[in-house]
């Protein structure tokens, strides 16, 4: 499994990156000033996340999906792992991340790469998504934060 950069002439994995946010509008803004970065086997993109500058020392991680085929075996871990060592060297002091309170795994999976809860965004997914969104059973309603000192 190889993780690199996506090159400026390629086009971003859009099926991918819909599994993490359902609004391919705001994928299509936040890619504007993102850097986004994929992870293949092969010649198959396996995974996809995407860091975005928001404050002077801080990197947020705005998207991260794997492959359906890709899930449990270690890929998402791998990519926010990742993730975490590139804004290191991109000289970010502070990485933040969001999901939905809906999003049982992935916040397990933050936490476990060493992000901490940090504050709720109330109704985010009530303001900013037309349809609603639900997961596990559960609507996804508030956005919750993560962060890590890097």
């Amino acid at each position: 499994m190889k993780i690199r950069k996506l090159r400026e002439e390629e086009n971003p994995p859009f099926d991918l990156l819909l599994l993490a946010d359902p609004s391919e509008n705001l994928i299509k803004e936040y890619l504007k000033k993102g850097l986004c970065y994929i992870a293949e086997d092969g010649d198959r993109i396996s995974g996809v996340y995407v860091l975005l500058p928001i404050r002077e020392e801080t990197i947020e991680l705005i998207n991260l999906a794997v492959a359906e085929i890709y899930q449990g075996k270690g890929l998402g871990k791998m990519l926010v792992m990742h993730a975490i060592e590139e804004a290191r060297n991109l000289r970010y002091k502070r990485i933040e991340v969001g999901t939905g309170n809906s999003s049982i795994s992935q916040l397990a999976l933050y936490q476990k790469c060493g992000f901490r809860m940090n504050r709720i965004d109330k109704d985010f997914f009530l303001k900013h998504y037309e349809e609603e969104i639900y997961e596990n059973g559960i609507q996804c309603i508030d956005m919750i934060r993560l962060t890590q000192d890097i």
